[in-house]
């Protein structure tokens, strides 16, 4: 049957208004162009689609048959614009991201420069926050989706594991337990430690861990960056419990080392962290696969390494 979709849309605008006269206004077309159209409808089809009851039109029974397909196929093009504007959106569009200070310094940089390389004409924004202002953030819809550790108020956000996150003690090469094999965790109790400020996600790690094991924190100094507990730590000043991504130019320069206690590392995940209730935009939603894509690779180029 050769047709075309404008004879279609006529066709259902004449099945819906019943009426030629009405669907030449409607369309702004001629009422002959209307007739025209359905008539050579008619003879692709080979039956007629139409019957005269009284002053308006009815569906014959191919009519009806060819309704039910042509509005089928009106769905079909829908979805078919529908994701075309979807990957016309990957094309621009803006992603506002949030992240934890650790995550935000030493792994969002890189996942998002993997995504930009993907998608260059897309924009990314990034916030750098302690875990309770990256928490608000994605609670007020303020971004579309966070890159952190510590999540204290779960309810109403999205979460999936996305990269492990171990936490290590670091102190200086000259320290004196640097190099001592499986050092009982009892021993930190008289060692000074560094601590980011209150809201840290890093903080409330190191707050619980030695609060679950007995051990009282002696608090030497606060700072409000992993670079400079990092340097106070060299020169030091104290010990400091910190993600082992965040100290790999450190240990390969040899300014500092991870201490051999026992219970560590302790294990953590960086979530991906989004809003449940947001509406997502095409550019959101590549952002969010590509990093779980992203995930999935590192997991399995780490097993790969791990097997004999």
């Amino acid at each position: 049957m050769d047709f075309t979709l404008h004879q279609l849309r006529i066709f259902q605008a004449v099945a819906e208004q019943q009426s030629y006269s009405r669907v030449a206004e409607k369309l702004l077309i001629s009422q002959p162009g209307v007739t025209m159209q359905i008539k050579a409808l008619e003879r692709a089809v080979g039956l007629p689609l139409f019957q005269k009851t009284g002053r308006s039109l009815q569906l014959t029974a191919a009519g009806r048959e060819l309704l039910a397909c042509s509005q089928r196929i009106s769905a079909l093009l829908d979805e078919t614009s529908l994701a075309l504007e979807e990957l016309g959106g990957l094309r621009r569009g803006t992603v506002k991201v949030a992240a934890s200070t650790s995550a935000g310094i030493y792994l969002a940089p890189r996942v998002l420069g993997a995504f930009h390389r993907q998608y260059p004409t897309l924009q990314l924004s990034l916030d750098v926050e302690n875990h309770l202002e990256v928490q608000q953030l994605v609670r007020t819809n303020a971004v579309d989706l966070a890159i952190m550790g510590l999540i204290e108020d779960r309810q109403g956000l999205e979460i999936v594991p996305f990269t492990p996150n171990e936490l290590v003690v670091c102190a200086s090469p000259h320290h004196p337990l640097a190099g001592t094999p499986r050092v009982p965790v009892e021993h930190l109790a008289d060692e000074i430690f560094l601590l980011r400020e209150v809201g840290s996600g890093t903080r409330a790690d190191t707050e619980s861990i030695f609060a679950k094991a007995g051990i009282p924190l002696r608090v030497g100094m606060e700072l409000r960056s992993m670079g400079a507990i990092k340097q106070a730590v060299a020169a030091d000043l104290g010990v400091a419990v910190m993600p082992l991504d965040a100290l790999e130019l450190e240990l390969a320069l040899r300014r500092l080392v991870v201490l051999d206690v026992l219970g560590f590392p302790i294990r953590r995940h960086w979530s991906l962290v989004r809003h449940a209730g947001r509406h997502t935009s095409a550019a959101a939603a590549a952002l969010w696969t590509f990093l779980l894509d992203f995930r999935d690779h590192e997991a399995n180029a780490s097993s790969h390494l791990a097997a004999p």
